[in-house]
């Protein structure tokens, strides 16, 4: 079904006559008949019939008339959306890990609110696997993954992954459990390898909804020169906060966390352990200026929130995608 009919049966409606549409258009009266047939074969229906020396609508041309209204309205209204320039307007969907949403796409929404407010943000929970799997089959526009430089995820070809912020990572040991005398030598520059070493006879805490942070965990364990016996699974940092102060075991908890009183950081170094954060998107999505704008404003905040936390000497490998969640 063409607009342009539509917009020619409009007329009709409007002005009554096939000449005076003609007119205003600037065609012939044969034209505007042509347009009108045309339209009525589509529709499968009659739209006019004759009127004495004239011609009117139908039931159902009248019918029709008064769809066409609202669907010209709302195709003039994305035209004008999606035009160059435009004030960016539409429902982006996002899928992430919780400390990328909870940290950087908040606030993001909040800036949203006020500067754009013709944007609505929807957000899902995720994991970097789900949340790949839902841009996948576009359940979401935008995907908030990341991997771990210990743990580089697969790169997938048909997607567009963008860094985002590199974050460091430590182990989280129960405080009663570390001597000062050890703690003062682990936190003297131990290499990673001699920090695990130390509690080599733990009980391991790792994410329950994927593998990668398990994978970190037995290479360096494997590194030190054994195995750990991972027991416990946690999907929420402060819970993982909670097992270690409960003396469940140790697990990776991220640099500069506000931690409990009952759980010690201590540095890894020599590997260092580094997340890496990606926003996400099919290739061709990112050109979409309300998705464009909620990923630069992500980026923008990645960039001054995440200078302080960003390591020395980050993995510049950009991966697509990944298998842990914070």
């Amino acid at each position: 079904m063409e607009t342009r009919r539509l917009q020619v049966l409009v007329e009709l409606a409007r002005l009554g006559s096939m000449h005076a549409v003609a007119d205003v258009s600037g065609t012939s009266t044969s034209t505007v008949s042509q347009q009108i047939a045309a339209l009525a074969r589509d529709m499968g229906a009659d739209l006019i019939e004759p009127h004495g020396r004239r011609v009117r609508l139908t039931p159902a041309g009248r019918r029709l008339a008064e769809h066409a209204v609202t669907i010209l309205a709302a195709v003039e209204q994305a035209q004008h959306d999606l035009a160059p320039g435009a004030e960016p307007s539409g429902t982006v969907r996002v899928a992430g890990f919780a400390t990328a949403i909870r940290g950087h796409l908040l606030p993001v929404v909040t800036d949203l609110a006020v500067a754009h407010p013709r944007i609505r943000v929807l957000i899902r929970e995720h994991e970097p696997a789900e949340a790949l799997a839902l841009l996948a089959e576009d359940g979401t526009d935008l995907a908030l993954t990341y991997d771990y430089n210990l743990a580089p995820a697969a790169e997938d070809p048909t997607v567009r992954a963008i860094p985002l912020w590199t974050a460091r990572w430590d182990l989280g040991v129960p405080a009663h459990a570390v001597a000062d005398e050890a703690a003062d030598a682990a936190d003297g520059g131990g290499t990673t390898a001699e920090v695990f070493a130390r509690f080599a006879g733990h009980d391991w805490i790792v994410n329950s909804r994927n593998t990668a942070d398990e994978t970190v965990v037995r290479t360096l364990a494997s590194l030190a020169g054994f195995t750990p016996h991972v027991t416990h699974q946690a999907d929420s940092l402060d819970l993982v906060q909670g097992m270690i102060t409960a003396g469940l075991g140790v697990g990776l908890l991220p640099r500069g966390i506000a931690t409990s009183p009952g759980v010690r950081l201590l540095p890894l170094t020599l590997p260092h352990v580094d997340l890496r954060a990606y926003a996400v998107a099919r290739p061709g999505r990112l050109n979409w200026p309300p998705l464009a704008l909620v990923t630069d404003l992500l980026l923008g905040r990645a960039a001054d929130a995440g200078d302080a936390n960003r390591p020395e000497e980050p993995d510049p490998r950009p991966p697509h995608g990944s298998d842990d969640g914070p």
